[in-house]
């Protein structure tokens, strides 16, 4: 059974899209921890990241960046943080969480936005995506 990563690459499932290339996408996490928590998913479904080739997994960080750069200019934050967790979703992700504190990396806790929070919100994001 496909992940619900691939059901979103495959536009079955709707998502707040922030970018997309041939390899990946990237949009907000509908559970964010933060404002503007963000997940970048390769679209091969393979689900542990060092199970990755070595060509996507030297290009998922390049298109990471890119991403973090956008969240930076429309998150108040200190830095745009990365962590590899893998337990959730059997698809390789990466959450992308901008921040001010280690406190803000418990995943126990969720920020609440309204749908049009989120949308407004990827769209902003992905504006400053689409500039760099």
């Amino acid at each position: 059974m496909a992940s619900i990563f691939t059901s979103i690459i495959k536009g079955e499932i709707p998502c707040y899209k922030i970018a997309e290339n041939d390899a990946f996408i990237a949009f907000l996490d509908i559970n964010p921890i933060v404002k503007g928590h963000t997940l970048v998913v390769p679209k091969i479904e393979i689900d542990y990241i060092f199970d990755q080739d070595d060509v996507t997994l030297a290009a998922i960080m390049p298109f990471s960046k890119r991403v973090a750069k956008a969240i930076e200019a429309v998150v108040s934050c200190g830095r745009v943080c990365v962590a590899v967790i893998g337990l959730d979703v059997p698809h390789t992700h990466i959450h992308l969480l901008p921040t001010d504190r280690m406190s803000d990396f418990n995943f126990k806790n969720k920020y609440s936005m309204t749908a049009d929070e989120m949308k407004a919100l990827a769209a902003s994001i992905a504006i400053k995506f689409n500039e760099g």
